[in-house]
């Protein structure tokens, strides 16, 4: 019979030892996320699969915030962060340390994501967009490529931090093996 496993038998890593530890090669890039609860999930994800950091653009809100702290659950402070008042900065950064910028949208030409192969020693940005509006058309169009998660369903869309856990566990799936 199986047991839940205690937090002392998960391992799991303080603060200060994950902040020095690798992080696997990618940035979660949060464009105008209106609702905190995405934000803070943003973070659980981010700390859960060892992301370098999170780009918080336009309307995003940022730690400190207690409606992000309460999803988070200490990831907030736990994963990098840096905030930038529009896309096109957080781009002109993640474009001079050498990352492929894949907004995550349903557009023409998008890639499949189980046809996704990330190539090893490459660094990724993924761009999530607006709750209502998706990825702003700039991100599309500045971006490597865009990838599709396959739906089958009548709704054609997922939530964002529904979305941001599918799509990276992908990536460090692929990446690890």
């Amino acid at each position: 019979m199986s047991k839940k496993l205690s937090m002392d038998e998960l391992n799991r890593l303080d603060v200060s030892t994950y902040k020095s530890s690798e992080k696997f090669p990618y940035v979660i890039v949060l464009d105008d996320i209106r609702s905190m609860n995405n934000i803070g999930s943003a973070f659980r994800t981010g700390d859960a699969f060892k992301c370098a950091a999170i780009h918080l653009c336009g309307i995003t809100a940022q730690p400190p915030h207690r409606e992000i702290s309460k999803t988070a659950l200490g990831a907030d402070e736990s994963v990098d962060w840096v905030y930038f008042e529009d896309g096109a900065s957080s781009r002109q950064a993640l474009r001079a340390a050498g990352y492929h910028i894949v907004c995550v949208e349903q557009v023409q030409g998008s890639v499949s994501l189980e046809e996704f192969k990330p190539l090893k020693n490459q660094k990724y940005a993924f761009v999530f967009g607006n709750e209502v509006f998706g990825v702003n058309d700039e991100w599309i169009q500045e971006a490597d490529f865009s990838l599709e998660i396959p739906q089958f369903g009548t709704k054609h869309s997922l939530n964002v931090s529904v979305s941001m856990g599918i799509v990276i566990w992908d990536f460090v799936s692929k990446i690890i093996v």
